[in-house]
C-alpha cells in the first residue's frame, strides 16, 4: 500500500522526472532522506518500474498505431512471442481472453509500412490468424496516477 507521501513524490517525479532528490525533498516539504528512502521502497516494492525515459514513437517517425490480435497454436506461446520480440514495431503483447490468444500494440511508419510489419507478424507459422486495428487518434494516452490517486484514497478510507 502506498500513502499520501508516496502518491506526492509519484506524482512530482511523474510531472518532473529529471527533478533531483533534494529538490523534491524541498518542494514536498520532507527531509531528503525520507524522499530516497520512499523512493527506493516504491522501487523496491515494484511500485515504480522505471525511471527510464517515455519516449513517443510517432516523434521517431512511427505515426501508425495499430492493435493486433492474434490466433495461434496451442502451446506455441512462448515461441510466438520470441519471434515477436524480434520486431522492434511489437510494442506490447498480452495474453488475453475472448477472440484471439494475445494481443499486440504495433506502430508503423504509414499504412504501408505497416502492412510490411503485419507481413513480419505472420511470418511465423505458429500464429495462425491475425486481425488488425488501427488507432485514429490518442483519446486517453498511457496513465498511472489516476491509480495512485484510487489506492490512496482506499488505504486512506481502511484505515477508518
Amino acid at each position: 500500500m502506498i500513502d499520501d507521501l508516496d502518491a506526492r513524490i509519484i506524482r512530482l517525479f511523474t510531472d518532473d522526472p529529471r527533478i533531483g532528490v533534494l529538490e523534491a525533498s524541498r518542494r514536498l516539504g520532507v527531509a531528503r532522506g525520507t524522499v530516497q528512502a520512499r523512493l527506493d521502497k516504491l522501487r523496491s516494492s515494484g511500485v515504480i518500474r522505471s525511471t527510464s525515459p517515455t519516449v513517443d514513437p510517432a516523434a521517431l517517425g512511427y505515426r501508425v498505431t495499430a492493435f493486433a490480435s492474434l490466433d495461434i497454436r496451442q502451446g506455441a506461446r512462448e515461441s510466438v512471442a520470441a519471434h515477436l520480440s524480434r520486431i522492434p514495431e511489437v510494442l506490447e503483447v498480452h495474453t488475453i481472453t475472448g477472440q484471439g490468444d494475445l494481443l499486440c500494440r504495433i506502430v508503423a511508419r504509414d499504412n504501408d509500412d505497416l502492412q510490411r510489419v503485419i507481413d513480419e507478424l505472420v511470418g511465423d507459422a505458429d500464429i495462425v490468424r491475425m486481425s488488425t486495428l488501427i488507432a485514429l487518434t490518442t483519446v486517453i494516452g498511457p496513465r498511472v496516477l489516476p491509480l495512485v490517486d484510487a489506492a490512496v484514497a482506499r488505504s486512506t478510507s481502511s484505515d477508518v
